[in-house]
């Protein structure tokens, strides 16, 4: 498990600089003027009692958070651990029985393009045969096959030939072209992928591995050597109550050997190099180099070991990470920060409300609503549909669909359903809830829509069905177009593709329109206060409240949570390494959603202090920034953390990224909207208008 870690600096703190200078800024919590601030129109001669949550609710619901906080990490602390799917049982074997290593993709984190197995002039079985696999196994590019490498359980063999290959120049040449590019095989024993032991560092007591072995190596005379043989190590664990045991380890040490022969013999092959007394040392031997019209001769030795491993933590080896430490820190110091900043920025916004709205409740005379300010002055506008109000009913249903998939399929992974075990098991979730979900993106751009008094409800209905899927899927498959012409396993089939619409249009569509339709039999959300006829003039705005610095300002905070855990989900993706730490990652996506939800908030009082009742998409695009950052460091991480030289893998590497990040703008957007679309309703139902 190749690692290329950097360190990590302290980004959150310097958002408190721009969140404070905001405050003192536009704070209505400034000393009062000679006359108080009074309503434009008629005022209640009694307050009504404020329905906002005071300042204790408040810090309250802070230490609520930081309890949730803790009881998550206290669950994410303990030692991971492969959680198996109800109904799937270990196998059992018996002495002889027979064991048979399946080969998958060469993968390579130079080039991010697999390749199957047999695309280089490996040994072949006499029919090549498929194992089944799920849709995530596809999107992922794996190719599962059978394989010349066959044991028999606890039965070791040494000096073992599976065959002998000439050859030709092309095969030589995709050899080094492989070996340059640093490609690794990947094979497969009992849903076990299979290990490069590696050198422990000094005072370390945790053994680290290599995901796959080399297909070779280069020297620096030029020479490519390719790994023929194979010493695996399968560990077994015993049950001492029968004559059973479970396979616990899939180990293998590759060396290139030129073997030596005499007089080739296809049905019994034999070398000269070793046999079956004498075990090939690694190292001792000349090394195979790739030389056309050449013979290469592949070997294996096998042996069995018991071992104290039970079979419920055999993938733990897998998962064990030599930076946890960094991981763990990390982690807590993103959410001691951003909790300390959410906290902060929740206390002095519901003590200045709180405030805000007693005084507008206690002003009693026409005189004192001249001077009226802030905040109410808009309340005959502030619920005004914006500019193309049907775009932002599209993206905020969408949001929802994506919010939903994310929720279910993060409960999913807590529960063990969706550990490294079930191979392509998260990408399958993704897609099948995001199809199932599309129901609720019917009903929420519906709803908004009808709230909004729109009438071409089958024009929305059509958009959110298509808009973000049609945007995602034409970029998939120009990305698909690049993998087919660099011939590479990684694209998907036609069949999986006519899946995929089969998905869309059989299932996802027609869910949005039912969803749409239950929306539009729903009565339309009434506003808490009414909407003038005339639109108010809004009055010039102060530099920093201008829409482009607010929204860009908005972003880092949601960035700032997320930041240090996308560091190890994209070393997972483009590193071909396992992310398993479940736990850690829904803590990470409830402060995002409090930080998107706070952050929105507080820019929208603002903005609406400032008299700017245009909040609507404002809200939308000032937590939905975040992805502008997300894709910044996916640029930085490109440069400074991949070894990716092909301009075709270069072109996927920033394809990938876009849709992640274009998804994770419709995400926080649609968070950041919820909040301060309740909030706004809140506070103005809050108030009495007369």
């Amino acid at each position: 498990m190749r690692r290329n870690h950097g360190r990590f600096t302290a980004l959150q703190p310097g958002v408190g600089v721009v969140l404070l200078f905001l405050i003192n800024r536009t704070s209505p919590t400034r000393p009062p003027p000679r006359h108080p601030p009074p309503l434009s129109r008629t005022l209640p001669t009694s307050p009504p009692t404020p329905r906002l949550a005071s300042p204790p609710m408040a810090i309250a619901g802070g230490r609520l958070l930081l309890l949730a906080a803790v009881v998550l990490l206290s669950a994410a602390a303990t030692p991971a651990r492969a959680f198996y799917l109800p109904g799937v049982a270990p196998r059992d074997f018996q002495k002889d029985d027979e064991l048979q290593v399946k080969v998958n993709k060469l993968s390579s984190t130079k080039t991010q393009l697999p390749y199957d197995y047999y695309f280089l002039d490996y040994c072949k079985p006499e029919a090549i045969k498929n194992s089944a696999e799920n849709l995530g196994e596809v999107l992922r590019g794996d190719r599962i096959e059978n394989s010349v490498y066959n044991f028999k359980m606890r039965r070791d063999e040494t000096c073992k030939v599976v065959c002998r290959s000439k050859l030709s120049p092309e095969a030589a040449k995709n050899f080094k072209e492989k070996i340059d590019d640093e490609y690794r095989v990947n094979m497969i024993l009992d849903n076990l992928p299979v290990v490069v032991p590696r050198q422990t560092r000094e005072g370390s007591q945790t053994p680290s591995f290599e995901h796959g072995y080399r297909v070779g190596y280069k020297l620096k005379d030029d020479k490519y050597y390719i790994n023929n043989h194979l010493s695996f190590k399968v560990l077994y664990h015993e049950d001492p109550n029968s004559p059973d045991a479970r396979i616990v380890g899939f180990h293998v040490i590759p060396s290139s050997i030129k073997h030596e022969y005499g007089a080739w013999d296809d049905k019994n092959p034999s070398v000269q190099t070793c046999n079956a007394n004498n075990k090939i040392t690694p190292g001792s031997h000349t090394p195979q180099d790739v030389v056309p019209e050449t013979y290469v001769v592949f070997s294996y030795d096998v042996t069995f070991e018991a071992s104290e491993i039970i079979w419920a933590s055999r993938w733990d080896v897998y998962l064990l990470s030599s930076d946890s430490q960094i991981h763990w820190f990390s982690i807590i110091n993103s959410l001691m920060i951003v909790l300390f900043l959410s906290g902060m920025v929740a206390m002095i916004m519901m003590r200045t409300l709180y405030k805000d709205i007693a005084n507008y409740n206690q002003l009693d005379n026409q005189d004192e609503a001249q001077e009226e300010t802030g905040w109410k002055l808009v309340h005959g506008d502030v619920f005004r549909p914006p500019v193309h109000s049907g775009l932002l009913c599209v993206y905020v249903g969408t949001g929802v669909q994506f919010f939903g998939m994310t929720l279910v399929t993060m409960m999913f992974a807590l529960l063990g359903f969706l550990s490294p075990a079930n191979r392509g098991g998260l990408m399958t979730a993704m897609v099948l809830l995001w199809v199932f979900m599309g129901v609720l993106a019917g009903y929420t751009s519906s709803r908004l829509y009808k709230m909004f008094k729109g009438t071409e409800w089958k024009k929305i209905t059509l958009k959110t069905a298509f808009m973000f899927p049609g945007i995602i899927f034409a970029l998939f498959f120009f990305l698909n177009a690049l993998i087919w012409g660099e011939k590479s396993s990684g694209a998907v089939p036609f069949g999986t593709m006519f899946a995929l619409f089969l998905l869309w249009f059989g299932i996802s569509v027609p869910l949005v329109f039912v969803g749409s339709f239950l929306g539009f039999k729903q009565p339309a959300i009434e506003d808490p206060v009414k909407t003038n006829k005339i639109p108010r003039q809004i009055p010039e705005q102060a530099w920093y409240l201008q829409p482009a610095f607010s929204i860009l300002a908005g972003g880092i905070l949601p960035f700032g949570a997320v930041f240090i855990e996308l560091f190890f989900i994209l070393t997972s993706i483009w590193l071909n390494q396992f992310y398993y730490i479940f736990g850690f990652l829904f803590i990470v996506f409830v402060i995002l959603i409090v930080t998107c939800a706070e952050i929105t908030i507080v820019l929208c009082y603002f903005q609406l202090c400032s008299e700017d009742y245009h909040w609507w998409w404002r809200a939308y695009l000032t937590a939905g920034s975040s992805a502008l950052y997300l894709f910044a460091y996916a640029i930085f991480y490109f440069f400074n953390k991949l070894e990716i030289t092909k301009f075709v893998s270069g072109i996927l590497y920033f394809g990938y990224m876009l849709i992640i990040s274009y998804a994770f703008f419709v995400l926080t957007g649609t968070i950041g909207f919820y909040a301060c679309f309740w909030f706004v309703r809140k506070i103005y139902a809050s108030v009495k208008i007369d």
